[in-house]
Order: structure tokens, then sequence, then C-alpha cells
């Protein structure tokens, strides 16, 4: 088959030939399984065997290592070449350099200090098991690689060490409340890494990690140790997956789809190779029709486990606009302009948009009926933050791998003044940065059509500008008012339909929604959602099939409103001064007195915040 080219295989190859750096961090999807030619039929294997596969050309000489393994070599005569080298450097007692070196090794490792001029298969047997032994190996590797005598290196190939599971040798974390040994990892390879002699080298090291946000910072924040993301899999990449494995079954246990090799391809984005592989084997061991029910709920999981339950959910709205009481205009709105630049993937795409208005409102209802008539993926953001040190980076860059992979999708993000905080001194380090990775996110071209941000919030003023700002959700902020007029009839003949009985006194709902339309003043969604179940409940706990207009009356009448109308009324007016359409506005005015209008509300809002009202 076609062999696959990855992106971060030439972009490393790159800044590794380029000399730009010889400390290199691969990051993401590192855990994942990658095609290579160089296999039989070709074959898919994990990340260190196509970078051997890639990185075994003339001049290379490969070296790995792993926490739990020993210093391996690709080939019996790469360790004889190394081993040759090494004899070279401890040989040749003259050379003031190499006993500088020694000694500085004696201070850090005491086993090589005892004998200096150990084998080197003594040095290997004693790195095994031994992270801090063997990283300090691997740097006097280097240092004898690029040494010569009398013109002639020691070493003729370049070193490229590959490093797996660095953050378990370089944990994130205060250097004062570090281990011993951790923080000699550390200074080891801040040593290594910081050494122009390293640095103007040829030998390379490579880490592999899933975050750059689990190793230490001492290291990574270097200038010297440059970055580069494995992306998850991309559509093309997929299609190669089940064309390739396809082609390994036999005749009768091919796989059956409800639809093409392209289709189930489109469908997977967002998962690895290992999880797309897990989808097929199950498929074609049951010899059983692929659904793109089955698929969807795949994805579904695996997004979940990706992220944790608590962290994020899909989101399926049963009812859509048209179960929507009232907001006649905004619905109009979100038919003609809203939903067409949700689902566009053009330059006309709306990076996002926040919800805005008081409590009880009917934001949340209104903006799932949105997600209901979309019909794409929706990812509702619960909470990102983890308890864990670095945990909340990690998740991070786990869900913007994710939403990179997905060819369309809409973040949901409920209370977002409680998800993202600002970005001022006083606000904590990991919040800063999370909303700064947030801010960027949205406003990322790359992502721009990809995904869109819904943020929905009573307390708009407490999101950061930045976030509020054009090109990102601020590109379009509306504001849920309280129901008036029509659409406030409305929901008083939808409160009182489900009982209503005609009588002498009233003979239609719509009479009876007139009669009853000023005993319900200053009511909003969630009020008269509560008196429409306190009705039903009425009428069950009464055995009746309806109630009349008295007795309709007599349960509005028995409700208090709670206490909160200043604080509903502090939420609108900070709605309507963020509010970016003068369209969604409530009508009146001219359109050029807008800020004269805003000054107004502005002052109110002074008015309650003396209040105590926030």
């Amino acid at each position: 088959m076609k062999d696959l080219v990855y992106s971060f295989v030439k972009e490393a190859g790159r800044i590794i030939n380029s000399g730009q750096s010889r400390s290199l961090v691969l990051t993401g999807n590192v855990t994942d399984l990658f095609y290579s030619s160089n296999q039989e039929n070709g074959d898919y294997v994990p990340l260190v065997d196509l970078l051997v596969n890639q990185w075994s050309v003339k001049g290379n000489l490969l070296v790995i290592y792993e926490l739990n393994g020993p210093i391996r070599f690709m080939n019996g005569d790469d360790a004889r070449k190394m081993k040759d080298a090494w004899g070279k450097l401890h040989k040749d007692e003259n050379q003031q350099a190499i006993d500088l070196a020694l000694a500085r090794t004696r201070q850090r490792i005491a086993e090589l200090s005892q004998d200096p001029h150990s084998s080197f298969e003594d040095c290997l047997r004693k790195a095994q098991g031994n992270p801090t032994y063997a990283l300090e190996l691997l740097r006097q590797m280097c240092l004898c690689s690029r040494l010569s005598r009398d013109g002639v290196p020691f070493l003729w190939e370049d070193l490229m060490i590959i490093i797996e599971g660095a953050e378990f040798l370089l944990p994130e974390g205060e250097i004062g409340r570090m281990s011993d040994v951790d923080r000699q990892r550390v200074t080891i390879c801040r040593d290594w890494f910081s050494d122009p002699g390293f640095g103007n080298a040829k030998d390379s090291v490579v880490l592999l990690t899933e975050s750059m946000s689990l190793l230490n910072s001492k290291v990574v924040q270097l200038p010297q140790v440059l970055g580069v993301e494995v992306g998850a899999p991309d559509e093309e990449q997929r299609t190669h997956l089940i064309r390739w494995y396809n082609k390994q079954l036999s005749d009768d246990n091919k796989l059956k789809l409800w639809e093409s090799q392209e289709a189930l391809a489109q469908m997977t984005a967002g998962l690895s190779v290992h999880a797309l592989l897990q989808l097929l084997r199950y498929a074609s061991h049951t010899n059983a029709k692929m659904s793109a029910t089955d698929v969807i709920a795949k994805v579904e999981a695996y997004i979940q486990d990706q992220l944790g339950e608590d962290v994020v959910e899909f989101k399926k709205p049963e009812h859509t606009l048209r179960d929507v009481v009232g907001f006649r205009q905004l619905k109009e709105f979100m038919k003609t302009e809203f939903i067409p630049r949700i689902r566009s993937t053009g330059k006309s795409a709306l990076p996002g948009a926040v919800i805005g208005g008081p409590i009880g409102g009917g934001k949340s209802f209104l903006l799932e009926a949105v997600a209901g008539e979309l019909g794409i993926v929706v990812l509702v953001l619960k909470n990102i933050r983890s308890k864990w040190y670095g945990g909340t980076d990690v998740l991070f860059e786990r869900l913007r791998r994710i939403i990179g992979a997905l060819d369309k999708s809409l973040i949901f993000v409920d209370e977002a003044d409680t998800q993202f905080g600002g970005v001022g001194e006083d606000t904590h380090d990991t919040e800063r940065r999370l909303t700064g990775k947030v801010q960027a996110m949205m406003s990322d071209p790359a992502l721009r059509g990809k995904t869109s941000w819904l943020l929905i919030t009573a307390r708009i003023h407490l999101l950061s500008p930045d976030i509020r700002r054009p090109g990102r959700a601020g590109s379009l902020i509306i504001p849920i008012l309280d129901p008036e007029g029509e659409d406030r009839d409305d929901f008083v003949a939808w409160m009182i339909k489900p009982v209503f009985r005609k009588s002498e006194d009233c003979a239609t709902l719509t009479a009876a929604a007139a009669l009853l339309k000023p005993a319900v003043a200053g009511y909003y969604a969630a009020a008269f959602a509560e008196v429409r179940s306190d009705l039903i409940a009425t009428a069950e706990i009464t055995g009746k099939d309806g109630l009349t207009i008295s007795e309709i009356k007599a349960v509005i009448d028995d409700h208090i409103p709670p206490a909160v109308e200043k604080t509903r009324r502090y939420q609108v007016l900070q709605a309507l001064v963020n509010c970016t359409r003068w369209s969604l506005l409530p009508q009146g005015g001219v359109r050029g007195e807008i800020e004269t209008v805003r000054e107004q509300w502005r002052k109110e809002i002074r008015a309650l915040e003396l209040d105590g009202v926030r």
C-alpha cells in the first residue's frame, strides 16, 4: 500500500537536519500506532519503531532508552562502534577535558567514579534499572561522540537518542520539593541540553511524552529545547488504516459497512489508530454489518475515556426550536443567521457566541434546542480542571487534539463564568493559563469552520474581556430577556394548556390566558415552568381531568416569587450592555443613540452595585 507521510516526522527531521535544535520533545499522540512500509507488506507499529525506520540512514547511530529497559542499539554493529569509541575515550589519559568531564561525573554518580575505566558492557548493565545513571551515561556517550584524536573522530556516526516515557524520568514539580534523584536527573539534562558543545555538534536527543506540561519546566523551558506535536490521525490516515485492515482479511471476513470505507473514515474522526483498530477487529470477528450508530457510540466512548466523564459529555438534545415557547424574534434570528453560520465551514463560520441573561430565563433550554437543530457533534464542557499537578494542561491538550481531529464540532459551556476565570494578576496561575489557552483556541484560524464555542452565563461581566472580544466567543453576544407582548401570551397559554378546562367563565384557552396575564406579571421562563408543574400536580392530586380558570388562578395566587428581582435586573443590564446586535435589543430608540442607552444601563448597574448587588 501507499506509504503515509507523517507531518510530525518531516518537521522533526527539518529541525534536526538544520541544526535548529538538538533537544526535541515529541508530544501528543505518542502512544498510538503508525504505518511503516519497512515491514513486510507494511504494518502499524509503535512510534519508536516508526522513528527508527525513518531515521535509520547512513551516518546515524540510533540509541533507544526506556525507563524499565536497557539502553538499546539497533544492531550489534552499532553497539560495537559505540563500544570502540567509549574505549578510546577512557584510554586517553592525557586529555584534560575528559578528565574534567569524568570529575563532574564522579560528583554525580558514585558508581562511575569507582571505576572510570570500566568496560562499556558494565556501564550498560549498571544503567538498566538505574535511570539517573542511564541519563548520565547517554550524556557521556554524546561527549564521546564529538571528541577526536589527531583529527580522527572517536565515532564517525551521529548519535540519535530516543527516550521513551520522559515524564517519568523528568517529572514536573517544584525543585525544592523533588527527591534527590529526580533533582539530579533534571540537573543532568539541563547541563546536557544547554551545553554549547552538544548544541554545536550533530548528536540529537528526542524525548517522547504526552504533554510538555508533564516534563519538568527547568528542562522544557530551556531555549535549546523545541517541541513537535504528534496529532491524532486525520481522515487520510484513518482511510488508509481501514483499507489496509480490510486487505488483510479473508474474503469471508471482509468488513460489512452501512456505506463506504470513506464514510467510515469520516465518522471515526477523533479516534486513535488503537481505538479504530478495536472497532474494526470487533466488526470482523462478529462478521456483523457495522452501523453508523455503532461508530458514533465508539467515538463518544473513546473521547469520554480520554477526557473523563466529569470533563466532557456528548449532548443529544431531543428538543428543537419548534419546542421552544416564545422568543419569536430570537428563534427567527437563530434559523436565518446563527445556525447557518455555525454550520458553515468557510470564512463566514462563527468562531463562537455568548448567550447572556438573567437566571431562570431559559438560556440553556434555548441553546440545547439550537444544538438539536444542528446535527453535528456537540461536546458539553463540564470541568476541565484537574486536581492533579499539571493535569489541567494535559486535559486541555487532549481536548485540543480531539477538536482538531473532528471535522465539525460545537463546544457547549454552561455557567461559563465559573469555567473560565480571568487573566489578571489576582488569578491563580493554572486558571490564568487555562483561560489563555481557551482564548487562543477560540481565535485559532486553523479551527475556524471546524469548531464553534457556545458559552452560556448569567454573569457575562465575569467572563474575561479577551473572551468577549470579536473573533472569539464575543463575535456574537446574545441577550436572553424575559418574555414580553406576544411572547408572554405564548408562555401563559403554554403554562395552563395541560390543565385548562372550559367553563362558563372562560370558554377558550386564549381568553383564559388573557384573563390570567395580570396575575403572572414579572414571571420569567423558569417561573412559568414551575407553575405549570404545580398546576399539573394539582389536577392529579384532586383527581380532576382539568382545572377551571378560578382554580388555576388560586394556584397562581399561592405562589410567591423568590427575592431575586434585583439580582436578575443586574444580570439583564449586563446582558444588554454586552449585546453585539442592535436587532436583538429591546426595540425603540434610534440606532445612533446606542451609547446613550448603554450609559443609562451602566448608571443603573452602578446604582445596583452600590446597593450590594453583584
